[in-house]
């Protein structure tokens, strides 16, 4: 329980941080994607189960605040975390390098999809343009800014399992 307020918790800190502070420090308008480190985080770190959880609420969050129609981002999201929980069998702290590519490959297809379902669909057919300016420096961008972002979300989930450990040690 405590687990899921504290992910709660981070949820809205990082949607904050990405619409307040980064906002400020964008670009060329690029924002990197804290909620996408996020999901990917949480899917990685505490199976499908969270990852599907914390993408659906963390899609939903951006679909009520920034969506044109409700249930994109909230899918879109959940799949990612999905995905990224089925990897978490081959997690390790101490392993930066299936983070990061888990990152690339996840920033990756939310451009690509983004592109397809938003630009595509009515007619917008410069995947060249909106790859080069968009999907690349959002994905560079966001993957400097999981360098700073990861390792406290790393900590603060080491520290929540270890606590969860505990406590039920206590019942047993």
């Amino acid at each position: 329980m405590k687990k899921a307020f504290v992910y709660f918790l981070m949820i809205l800190c990082l949607f904050v941080l990405q619409t307040t502070v980064f906002h400020a420090i964008s670009l060329g308008g690029i924002v990197p994607n804290l909620i996408l480190i996020f999901v990917v985080s949480a899917g990685l770190m505490s199976g499908e189960s969270y990852g599907l959880t914390c993408g659906f609420f963390c899609g939903l969050l951006c679909d009520i605040f920034f969506g044109s129609f409700l249930g994109f981002y909230a899918i879109l999201y959940l799949y990612i975390g999905f995905v990224n929980g089925l990897f978490h069998r081959s997690f390790f702290a101490q392993n930066i390098a299936l983070p990061i590519m888990l990152l690339t490959g996840s920033d990756f297809v939310y451009g690509v999809a983004c592109y397809i379902l938003m630009f595509l669909f009515r007619s917008r057919f410069a995947f060249g343009y909106y790859f080069t300016h968009r999907i690349v420096p959002e994905l560079v961008y966001t993957l400097v800014a999981a360098l700073i972002v990861y390792p406290v979300i790393l900590r603060l989930s080491t520290r929540l399992d270890i606590i969860e450990r505990k406590s039920e040690k206590k019942f047993v």
